[in-house]
């Protein structure tokens, strides 16, 4: 009887971040269940010559992805499979299988969709292939009977401290560091956020809730894994890492008394680095903290407003990056623009309160972006309104992805206008920052200067 899952993770834009995530939660409770587990990374592996052999004998195929350039991926994986074996079910999941699983299932490329965690769905659903049963009433899941599309109940979310620690194991972290040159884990210690920022997807899976593991629990399995793979940077990929602020304060001090030395580095919203005194946020830095992104995103108070970022303040973008830069700690601010009603004014405002905190902190960068309408997010009917077309299918949201333009109030002489004040923006900082050099030369060459007439 077939009990094998394979699991493939397609390509993605830029360098690997290290093995996927999503898919070894996944395999974990699959383990557990007695199955057996392949995983596939098109970052590292290649996945339509190894999937010749691996689908032979397997039960199932599932694959994960994100909107955007992931999806073509995804695409040419199906029907590679399809073409090898066309018995065989493939399984979509990942938040664009999950936000938009009709429009996914009418590419004909998939059998099921998983929405949502998947965790206990995908078990259910191996059962349900190896033991061969006509009726697929299994929470999560989305499927076609006929030309129609059936979507069972939802799953009902589950605290994350009730699944098995993601399965490391499957992990080739040699492959990872003859790519990258680095062996670095992608680690979750978090899920969700309790913000509802109108142009993030995060508040509809998760409905604001913050899913957690305690501090001691993060401590005790990212010291066990760093020691165990000989790990140099662990990215943890919560959506809002210090929400519970002494939890995160934990976390830094149990990673300093492990006395195991590694990179460690995470997202936050500038409000809740604040809550942390200078010696919270130096404590960051002693266990490891080497980078922290935030998403800023405007320093228009107009635009906050209608980004729903009441929470996001101008003097605290300030703080974060002096506090920051007092703890040795580099920091990222990202840029969203071209937002629904942003102005000129509105972007010099950004430009001016982005430069002013670059002139005054040697540790920040920016990374600005033109807003990318995501599926699911709040603001659509707004969009649709303003004249911005929703892809039509699941091959389309493909060129929809961090660097395209799908805005229509963007085009011409005002994309030419926005472009030319942000590589203004970016020249004035090459600037700052190369006299920043020069002054720290200078002084290094005084000190020098004056050391050797003491001497003398």
């Amino acid at each position: 009887m077939r009990n094998k899952i394979v699991l493939v993770y397609p390509t993605y834009d830029g360098p690997p971040l290290g093995p996927p995530l999503s898919l070894l939660s996944l395999a974990s409770p699959l383990l557990e269940a007695g199955f057996r587990v392949r995983v596939l990374d098109g970052a590292v592996d290649r996945v339509e010559e190894l999937l010749e052999t691996e689908i032979a004998d397997a039960l199932c195929v599932g694959i994960s992805f994100l909107t955007g350039p992931m999806i073509r991926g995804a695409v040419a994986i199906s029907r590679h499979v399809r073409r090898l074996r066309p018995d065989i079910p493939i399984i979509f999941g990942g938040w664009h299988s999950s936000l938009l699983p009709e429009e996914t299932l009418r590419s004909g490329l998939a059998d099921v969709i998983v929405r949502g965690q998947g965790e206990r769905t995908l078990v259910e659903l191996a059962h349900h292939f190896r033991e061969g049963e006509s009726s697929m009433r299994i929470d999560g899941t989305s499927f076609s009977e006929g030309e129609h599309a059936v979507h069972n109940p939802d799953r009902r979310a589950e605290n994350i401290n009730d699944f098995p620690t993601p399965a490391f194991s499957l992990a080739d972290f040699d492959a990872y560091e003859r790519q990258t040159g680095q062996r670095k884990l992608p680690f979750a210690s978090s899920l969700g956020c309790p913000y509802a920022c109108h142009y993030c997807t995060d508040q509809v899976f998760y409905e604001r809730r913050f899913n957690a593991y305690p501090a001691g629990r993060v401590v005790s399995e990212v010291v066990d894994l760093v020691g165990r793979y000989r790990l140099q940077s662990v990215a943890f990929l919560d959506s809002n890492f210090p929400v519970n602020v002494r939890r995160a304060v934990d976390i830094a001090r149990g990673f300093t008394e492990a006395k195991i030395r590694f990179e460690w580095t995470f997202q936050a919203s500038t409000d809740l680095l604040c809550r942390m005194s200078d010696d919270d946020v130096c404590l960051l830095g002693e266990s490891g903290v080497t980078h922290m992104g935030f998403g800023t995103e405007s320093a228009s108070e107009r635009v906050l407003e209608w980004m729903n970022k009441k929470h996001q303040r101008i003097d605290e973008m300030f703080e974060t990056a002096r506090k920051s830069e007092k703890a040795g700690i580099r920091v990222t601010f990202n840029l969203i623009l071209g937002y629904p009603g942003e102005t000129d004014a509105d972007r010099r405002e950004t430009f001016h309160v982005m430069s002013e905190i670059f002139r005054k902190h040697s540790n920040v960068s920016f990374s600005p972006n033109i807003f990318t309408p995501y599926p699911g997010i709040p603001i659509w009917p707004q969009l649709k309104a303003m004249g911005v077309r929703e892809p039509g299918n699941l091959e389309e949201w493909a060129d929809v992805g961090l660097g395209s333009n799908h805005l229509p109030w963007l085009q011409g002489q005002e994309l030419r206008r926005l472009k030319s004040m942000l590589k203004e923006f970016l020249q004035n900082n090459r600037r700052t920052r190369l006299e920043r050099k020069k002054l720290v030369t200078r002084r290094s060459l005084l000190t020098g200067q004056a050391l050797r007439s003491e001497r003398l």
